[in-house]
């Protein structure tokens, strides 16, 4: 009965990303979350359209992703790919699980697919919060002091 009643108390968080999912960021984020109170994330990996075979890359960016992520959550983490459309890959993971919130993580605005197809009111139309992690910029090279 103790543990039905934790269950129930146990946020679900389902985190999207690709290229960011190992990025300083988006663990920091997920480790403040998790130290928030009692969660369970899912990382949610749609794939990538660009490339060669993208299951298969998206199942790469979880094996690289997953281990950084449960050291942040102090927890496992589950992990899935989705369809290259990532609205349509939050709707389908939707419709077989039940998640609290949501955490994108995207590239910096300016070179963000997701950001300028407006994916964060997307995903929150489907009634679900959303916390949008944007990756941090590479500094250019002239903007680096000292020796190179």
């Amino acid at each position: 009965m103790q543990e039905e009643n934790e269950m129930a108390d146990l946020a679900r968080v389902l985190i999207v990303a690709n290229r960011t999912a190992a990025t300083p960021t988006l663990i920091y984020r997920v480790r403040v979350r998790a130290q928030r109170g009692p969660c369970q994330f899912t990382l949610l990996v749609p794939a990538l359209p660009d490339v060669l075979d993208p299951e298969e890359e998206a199942r790469k960016t979880l094996e690289l992703a997953l281990p950084l992520l449960e050291d942040a959550a102090s927890g496992p983490v589950e992990g899935a790919v989705g369809p290259s459309d990532a609205l349509r890959a939050v709707e389908q993971l939707l419709e077989r699980e039940r998640f609290d919130e949501v955490i994108i993580s995207t590239l910096p605005e300016r070179v963000s697919a997701w950001l300028k197809r407006d994916l964060p009111t997307r995903v929150e139309r489907l009634g679900v919060p959303v916390t949008v992690v944007r990756a941090r910029q590479r500094p250019h090279a002239a903007a680096w002091s000292g020796s190179p």
